[in-house]
């Protein structure tokens, strides 16, 4: 038998951390529009350089540095970052442009669809064995997304990238298995030089929106690095104290805000071909929800392999241990 909820030390404050990240994702709809004139591109650039500049600043107060050397040596961990580098990039580049064009509805079809596409990535590349409601659910959002692609007329392909991406990307930060601010900084580390070059040839161009647009536009921009970080680092002091299966269910708060935003704030049309593809992906997911639930002890299973993976790097840099499953949006 496994521990309940309220049995976890701190779980309280889990969920409160949990959902105070899972929301603060969902609302990102809402932050986005405000940085134009700005291209996404250029808001991309900016979310990366700030982003750096903000875990730089943490690890400066933390004076936490031994952890580079152990990094540096490890070639296996440099690949994964430098992949789950790539992956974020294209999942947040893809996610923006998605939200400023007014494709609210579909990136959120994307994140709901996420925990499927990492079950099949687990079939694919690690040869796992599916369980008979896990093949289920996979197959309903095979049906979901046909009905989509009639209903769209074309594959819903800023769902299936925004899904693909950010589950490699926590394929290979589960794999890594690094704290939150150190594998940040790395990841943005690596980006950082090309958003900054991106950045100076626009701005020698005259066509960067940063500091040339209205004021609070260059403070926007400026304020994506802790918009972007401080939900993970909260998602991050939540995940040791609440059971996978508690974040598996709460992980689902962020596409349904991002989904009724884009239905009754960005008033975008659902016709009755997409809500039925929409309702084969819920039944899909309330399939794969009891099914993991039933399966609790795998589910802790992993949960425990991660941790002592996460406290053995943690042993080596000098860092506290700590789990690291991040939300993209």
């Amino acid at each position: 038998m496994g521990r309940s909820v309220a049995a976890v030390p701190g779980a309280r404050r889990g969920i409160l951390l949990g959902l105070g990240a899972y929301l603060s994702w969902g609302l990102f709809p809402l932050y986005w529009p405000l940085l134009k004139p700005a291209s996404a591109p250029e808001i991309l650039a900016h979310r990366i350089f700030w982003s750096f500049a903000f875990v730089l600043v943490l690890l400066l107060i933390r004076r936490r540095w031994s952890w580079i050397r152990a990094l540096r040596s490890d070639r296996r961990r440099l690949t994964l970052l430098l992949i789950a580098s790539v992956a974020i990039a294209i999942n947040w580049g893809v996610y923006i442009y998605g939200v400023n064009s007014n494709q609210v509805v579909e990136t959120s079809l994307g994140y709901f669809i996420n925990p499927l596409v990492t079950v099949t990535l687990g079939v694919v590349v690690l040869k796992e064995r599916l369980r008979r409601g896990q093949w289920i659910a996979v197959g309903l959002a095979a049906v979901a997304v046909t009905e989509l692609t009639l209903a769209y007329g074309r594959p819903p392909w800023l769902a299936l990238v925004l899904a693909a991406s950010f589950a490699t990307y926590g394929f290979a930060k589960k794999t890594v298995a690094m704290p939150a601010v150190e594998s940040m900084a790395v990841e943005t580390a690596i980006l950082g030089l090309p958003a900054i070059a991106f950045l100076a040839v626009i701005e020698g161009h005259g066509t960067a929106a940063f500091a040339r647009a209205a004021p609070h536009v260059t403070i926007l921009l400026a304020l994506a690095g802790v918009v972007t970080a401080l939900p993970l680092l909260m998602f991050s002091a939540a995940a040791p104290r609440i059971p996978l299966s508690t974040i598996g269910l709460l992980q689902y708060v962020t596409p349904i805000m991002q989904f009724l935003l884009g239905v009754t704030v960005f008033h975008e049309s659902m016709p009755l071909s997409q809500w039925v593809g929409f309702g084969l992906v819920w039944a899909a997911l309330a399939v794969f929800s009891l099914d993991s639930l039933r399966a609790g002890q795998p589910v802790r299973t992993i949960t425990a392999s991660h941790s002592r993976t996460s406290a053995s790097f943690a042993g080596q840099s000098g860092s506290g241990p700590s789990t690291d499953r991040a939300s993209s949006a």
